[in-house]
């Protein structure tokens, strides 16, 4: 089990190579693998959202497909469809770019409901049915959806129901000043983004580490304290009173799920109220809908969530 932990440990380093100053998101999406969770990758245009998902694929030997979402993106284009092959006289299946290991669903609020409702299926369902065949996609298999903060015209914002399907919703801020010097150094060193192998990435980890990993994290203790406090934490978002809509039972099975990876990422076997702590904003910020006049004062998911947990007493 150590040498599972060990491998996917050092996914973080071997990401870095690529892409600079992003270890919160790469354990995020480790985290997100353990538990066949997928995540919302939120920043601006340009802070290496899409380098991040193929480093990391990369290292862990994945197949990755990068689909961008766009106003006339159909859902046939995304889980595939039946066409008329020639050389057979017959009608076949062509498999959609979601047939992947990690998907990268580029500006996921770009394309109308219809094409969202037929990738969220897949997530859901983990496989696609065509013409009324259920076809398996691969394991693992996770989406990671990026969203622009700041671009709103021409968007089809996810509804509540649907933000909730994801485990985690990451942030990828803009770099610090001497990250920042690090990336154009690296470029003005000849860093190609395209090319990840003459970056020196290499796979430091297989799919046997993440089945292994995965049922290490099953086997890991929860305390009744510590799960009792998760149904706390979930409990006082609904009773918040800047949040119209709190988190969901789905929202505290996600939480328990996270922390029980971050745990054993960590080393051990066991989870505490401080790995509870530690993802309950990725875990949670998404499933919360602030009231228009908290938002207008100011109010964030974040703060909010930081109000709660200085609030909740913590199991000792």
């Amino acid at each position: 089990m150590g040498n599972s932990r060990e491998a996917l440990i050092a996914l973080r380093s071997e990401v870095g190579k690529a892409v600079v100053g992003n270890d919160a998101a790469v354990t995020g999406l480790i985290i997100a693998l353990l538990c066949r969770g997928h995540v919302l990758l939120e920043g601006v245009p340009g802070v290496a959202k899409t380098l991040l998902v193929r480093a990391l694929a990369t290292a862990l030997d994945l197949k990755n497909t990068r689909v961008q979402f766009t106003p006339d993106l159909m859902p046939g284009d995304v889980t595939g469809s039946i066409v008329y092959d020639p050389h057979k006289a017959d009608f076949v299946f062509r498999e959609g770019p979601v047939f992947t290991s990690l998907l990268i669903a580029d500006e996921i609020n770009r394309t109308p409901p219809k094409t969202q409702s037929a990738l969220l299926e897949a997530m859901e369902e983990r496989q696609v049915s065509i013409d009324g065949t259920p076809r398996p996609l691969p394991d693992p298999f996770i989406v990671i959806a990026t969203q622009n903060p700041v671009e709103y015209e021409g968007t089809y914002p996810l509804p509540e129901a649907q933000l909730d399907r994801f485990l985690l919703k990451l942030t990828m801020p803009t770099p610090s000043r001497e990250d920042e010097v690090g990336i154009l150094a690296r470029h003005a060193a000849g860093f190609d983004p395209r090319d990840l192998t003459a970056a020196g990435i290499r796979p430091v980890a297989s799919k046997a580490d993440l089945d292994e990993g995965r049922a290490a994290v099953q086997s890991l203790t929860v305390h009744e304290q510590v799960l009792a406090y998760i149904v706390d934490i979930c409990r006082a978002t609904r009773n918040s009173p800047a949040v119209r809509l709190g988190v969901s039972p789905r929202g505290a099975t996600a939480l328990l799920a996270a922390s029980r990876a971050w745990a054993w990422l960590s080393g051990r076997e066991y989870v505490t109220p401080d790995d509870v702590k530690a993802l309950a904003r990725p875990a949670l910020r998404h499933r919360l809908e602030l009231r228009p006049e908290a938002e207008l004062e100011g109010a964030t998911t974040d703060g909010v969530l930081d109000g709660v947990l200085a609030a909740v007493p913590v199991p000792r």
